[in-house]
């Protein structure tokens, strides 16, 4: 498989520069700015500025209500974009000139000057990790700070964490699915929704745990291993073999030129034998075209052998070319399917190249790379596996990139504290009543070293301590509640921007999907199953939860009789 590692980013003078280990700093899409926001953000600023509410002092929690993909856990995920997006958070003069015509008239130019000196410098911002599992109502990001800059910064955090979030999701699933050992890669970007969606796909599908991308942007500006094969036009290109102009190509190491097409010619008619097809069944075009790719790409020949029929033409043409390449001291590297019947297909591949390695006395050929494509999804996979597929290597588009399964995470941002006051906002549906006043997380985990449960507590509670007993209660039902002994408890929130400057060394793109594997398996398995997996506890302390009840009865209306 071809691949291209070197993978280089973008700075800002036009240079380039090398990245392997550090936080892409230097790459930010200038589509995210403060404009890219919701009208009544803006309207909303400006109301709270003519009421003279400049000074206050809000608190923002921005989570979400239940798991995607009718799972049990969430990976969170866009944490880095939202720091570069507060870095660079800033109304230019353009800017300006655009809202004086798109809001409503009447608006004082006052006003546009004190937008025009806008910065996040002081707000506050904590968070979970970047690809820690997260799960529902743990607030994944805190905001803190002066009301105004707080409110305005609401729709661009969650549009930047919600898909990022359920795209590195969506992809941890696939690789558990998938097993440890099976690569996976994303071929989703003609799919996707837009460029800005098939570049986030990229990346969060790499942090979810896919090996690399076919999408070239994405692998320069993030370092994600590149991979592709070819299509089947490349195949369909070639009507016969009198259309090869280059056919020979040089052995590796002795430089001595042989005319590959006719040791291909000879291998294959060997191998008709001993695979018992005629060679008059197989396609002259496809044999042509995998020539032609072979002498391209004599080191990385993968070859998509599906184009007119597998069993009879496609795997027969790539043996001999395959055979014909290791005469001239080069190893090729495998095939894609991409339609057909894939347990069977890749059992048959499978099959074939261990005769041919048995027959050739050729160890590595039995170990040929099979690609499976072809509108591939969880449950795909999951039938795949009952059914003994050989398959190594997943090239997954649609179903990845669009989550077709849930299209949205559906984060939320409200505001749970002003000027030190509690808010809760209350609904008919208990689902929608948020937990007001500033929280804190701590993860509790059992003998076992697996995560217990989540436990949200008041910012002016002391820490549960290990080996000491915590009363953990459902923040809504009064009867559920448990007594928990943590061997071990976990603070999950750092403060990642505050006085106008990243706080926290940021990981690399690698380290954070490291973190999504290493976060999964803090999770007992039946938490993660596909079928009707364990709901993961997440608990509030018994101050809290008495404060969350007092609050309510205060806010709530009293109904009258008569």
């Amino acid at each position: 498989m071809m691949s291209a590692n070197n993978s280089v980013d973008l700075l800002e003078d036009g240079a380039f520069a090398s990245s392997k280990n550090s936080w892409n700093r230097y790459y930010h899409n200038s589509v995210v700015q403060p404009l890219l926001t919701d009208l009544y953000q803006i309207t909303m600023a400006y109301a709270y500025w003519k009421s003279g509410k400049i000074d206050d002092h809000a608190v923002f929690d921005l989570f979400f209500r239940s798991n995607p993909f009718h799972g049990e856990f969430t990976i969170f995920a866009g944490l880095e974009e939202c720091l570069k997006f507060m870095e660079n958070f800033h109304y230019s003069e353009t800017d300006i000139q655009y809202l004086k015509h798109a809001l409503p008239q009447g608006i004082e130019e006052e006003f546009f000057e004190y937008l025009g000196q806008l910065t996040a410098k002081d707000i506050t911002l904590y968070a979970i990790k970047e690809g820690s599992v997260a799960f529902p109502r743990v607030p994944l990001i805190k905001v803190a700070g002066p009301l105004i800059i707080a409110q305005l910064l609401e729709t661009t955090l969650l549009t930047l964490v919600n898909y990022a979030s359920l795209m590195a999701t969506n992809a941890a699933r696939y690789r558990m699915v998938a097993g440890r050992h099976i690569n996976l890669l994303e071929f989703g970007l003609r799919r996707a929704q837009g460029p800005d969606g098939g570049l986030s796909a990229s990346k969060y599908a790499y942090i979810g745990g896919f090996d690399g991308t076919s999408n070239v942007l994405a692998g320069k500006l993030f370092n994600i291993p590149v991979k592709g094969t070819h299509a089947h036009a490349y195949i369909t290109s070639f009507t016969g073999i009198e259309e090869l102009k280059t056919r020979v190509l040089a052995h590796k190491e002795t430089g001595d030129k042989r005319d590959l097409l006719e040791l291909a010619i000879q291998h294959r008619i060997q191998l008709s034998k001993i695979l018992d097809i005629s060679t008059s069944e197989s396609s002259e075009g496809e044999l042509a075209a995998m020539v032609s790719f072979a002498i391209a790409f004599p080191d990385g020949f993968m070859a998509l052998v599906d184009t007119y029929d597998v069993k009879r033409s496609g795997l027969l043409n790539f043996c001999a070319v395959a055979l014909a390449l290791n005469d001239q001291g080069y190893r090729a590297v495998g095939i894609r399917i991409d339609s057909g019947d894939l347990a069977y297909l890749s059992c048959l591949s499978r099959e074939t190249f261990e005769r041919i390695s048995e027959r050739f006395k050729l160890p590595w050929f039995s170990k040929l790379t099979i690609v499976a494509s072809n509108d591939i999804n969880e449950e795909t996979i999951l039938s795949l596996n009952e059914q003994g597929h050989k398959i190594d290597c997943f090239g997954i588009g649609t179903h990845l990139v669009t989550c077709q399964r849930q299209p949205a995470l559906g984060c939320v941002y409200k505001m749970v504290e002003i000027n030190t006051q509690p808010r809760i906002k209350l609904s008919q549906d208990v689902g929608k009543v948020t937990m007001p006043g500033n929280k804190n997380v701590f993860r509790l985990y059992g003998a076992d070293g697996h995560a217990l449960i989540d436990l949200l507590q008041r910012v002016d509670e002391s820490p549960p301590e290990v080996g000491q007993k915590v009363l953990c209660r459902h923040p809504f039902q009064e009867s559920k509640r448990a007594y928990v002994i943590p061997t071990h408890v976990e603070a999950l929130y750092d403060v990642y921007w505050a006085d106008g400057r990243v706080t926290q060394a940021m990981p690399s793109l690698d380290e954070v999907r490291d973190r999504v594997q290493n976060s999964l398996k803090t999770l007992r398995q039946d938490h993660k199953r596909t079928l009707n997996p364990t709901p993961y506890k997440v608990a509030v302390s018994d101050n809290l939860y008495n404060f969350i009840h007092d609050l309510w009865l205060q806010n709530a209306p009293i109904g009258e009789l008569s």
